[in-house]
C-alpha cells in the first residue's frame, strides 16, 4: 500500500441606497429578441459537441437554465459577466467567456488577466457595490453557504440587489467533476462554443476514467483518513469534499464515512486508533512546505502516531493545494492521478 503529490465582500453602501444608485446607473434589460434555451445539464452543449456544430455563439438567443438552487435563469446577452469565484471565473473563460469583473482569488490562483478584469473583493468578502458598478449584464455566484463559503453578502440580498437592478444571477455549487461538467454544460450553451464543452469536459471526464481504470484500488478497499493541515490543527474531511470524492471513485473507503464523530471531534488516539492504510494530507494553503510544517507540528512529537502503520511503512502523502483546495477544472484528471499514485504506494 503507497503514494506522492504536485498543479495549479463588503456591502460599502446600506442596501437601499445601493439599489437606488444602481437602477439609475443601469439601463433595463429589453426582453431577448430569439427564444428561450434548455441549458440546465450539459445536455445542449454535449449534443452540439457530438454533431460538429461550429461553436459561435448565438448572440440573437436567450438562454434560460436552473441553477443549482432550482431557480430559473434568463441569460439574454454575456459580454459583460462577473464571476464571483475564481474556480467559476476560470470556468467561464474555459467556455469561451469573457469578464468584466471577478473575485481576488481569480487572479492569484487562475489564469484571468487583471489588467483587463477588475476585482470585485474576496469570494469570501464580496463587494455588491462594485459589481453592480461594471454593469454586468449576467452574475455567477456560488450556491455554497456552509461557512467557509460564505460571501459576506447573504445568497438571497445578493440575488434580491441584482434582480432590482435587472441583472440576471446563477448559483452553482460545485464540489465534483460531475459539477463542474454539469455548470460547464450551462455555460457552454450560453457560449455557443460546444467546441470547448468537448476539449475541457469530455475529453477531461475520458481521462479521469482512465485514471480510475489505472489507480483503482477497489479490489483492496484500503482504508484512507484524510486531514487538512492548518495553522491551529488537523481537520478531518469526509467523502462529501472534493478529495474525499476523488478517493472514492478510486475504490478506497475513508475512515470518517465510518467513523463520522472524527469530523467533529478528531483526536489522534481516534484517528490512531482507526489505524488508516493511508493517510493524506490536504494542503490548506498555496505554501505546501508550510502546511508540511502544520502537519509535523502536530503529529511530529505524537508517538502513538508515529507508530502507525500507514506511517512506518511511508504511506502519507501531502497533497498540493492546486489540485485539492482550488477547482482543478480542466485539470481534474490530474487531481486523480496524484490521489491514485498516492493509493498505490
Amino acid at each position: 500500500m503507497k503514494q506522492h503529490s504536485s498543479r495549479r465582500r463588503l456591502l460599502a453602501l446600506p442596501l437601499a441606497a445601493l439599489l437606488a444608485a444602481s437602477l439609475v446607473a443601469l439601463p433595463a434589460c429589453g426582453s431577448a429578441s430569439g427564444g428561450s434555451n434548455d441549458a440546465s445539464t450539459s445536455t445542449a452543449a454535449s449534443a452540439n459537441a457530438k454533431s460538429g456544430k461550429s461553436g459561435k455563439a448565438e448572440k440573437s438567443k436567450a438562454y434560460t437554465f436552473t441553477d443549482d438552487l432550482g431557480r430559473k435563469v434568463t441569460v439574454k446577452s454575456h459580454k459583460r459577466v462577473v464571476a464571483c469565484m475564481g474556480s467559476f471565473a476560470d470556468a467561464w473563460q474555459l467556455a469561451g467567456g469573457t469578464l468584466v469583473g471577478a473575485s481576488d482569488d481569480a487572479f492569484g490562483h487562475y489564469a484571468v488577466d487583471s489588467s483587463k478584469v477588475s476585482g470585485v473583493g474576496r469570494s469570501t468578502s464580496l463587494n455588491l457595490e462594485s459589481i453592480i458598478a461594471l454593469k454586468p449584464d449576467f452574475v455567477i455566484m456560488t450556491g455554497i453557504s456552509d461557512g467557509k463559503h460564505a460571501t459576506g453578502v447573504s445568497q438571497a440580498d445578493a440575488e434580491s440587489a441584482l434582480k432590482e437592478a435587472g441583472i440576471p444571477v446563477a448559483f452553482f455549487k460545485v464540489t465534483t467533476f460531475d459539477d463542474y461538467k454539469r455548470m460547464m454544460g450551462v455555460f457552454c450553451a450560453i457560449t455557443g462554443r460546444d467546441d470547448l464543452y468537448k476539449k475541457n469536459v469530455t475529453k477531461v471526464g475520458e481521462k479521469i476514467k482512465s485514471a480510475v481504470s489505472t489507480y483503482s484500488v477497489k479490489s483492496k478497499s484500503p482504508s484512507v483518513l484524510i486531514v487538512s493541515a492548518f495553522s491551529k490543527g488537523l481537520v478531518v474531511q469526509n467523502s462529501s469534499g472534493m478529495a474525499g470524492a476523488i478517493v472514492k471513485d478510486l475504490g478506497a473507503v475513508n475512515v470518517a464515512d465510518e467513523h463520522p464523530s472524527l469530523l467533529s471531534d478528531f483526536s489522534l488516539e481516534a484517528a490512531v486508533e482507526a489505524n488508516p492504510d493511508y493517510v493524506l494530507v490536504l494542503a490548506a494553503s498555496d505554501d505546501t512546505a508550510t502546511a508540511q510544517k502544520y502537519y509535523d507540528q502536530v503529529v511530529g512529537s505524537n508517538s502513538a502516531w508515529q507508530g502507525m502503520d500507514a506511517v512506518k511503512e511511508g504511506r502519507v502523502t501531502m497533497l498540493d493545494a492546486a489540485h485539492f483546495l482550488y477547482k482543478p477544472n480542466a485539470d481534474w484528471a490530474e487531481s486523480y492521478v496524484l490521489a491514485g499514485k498516492a493509493l498505490n504506494k
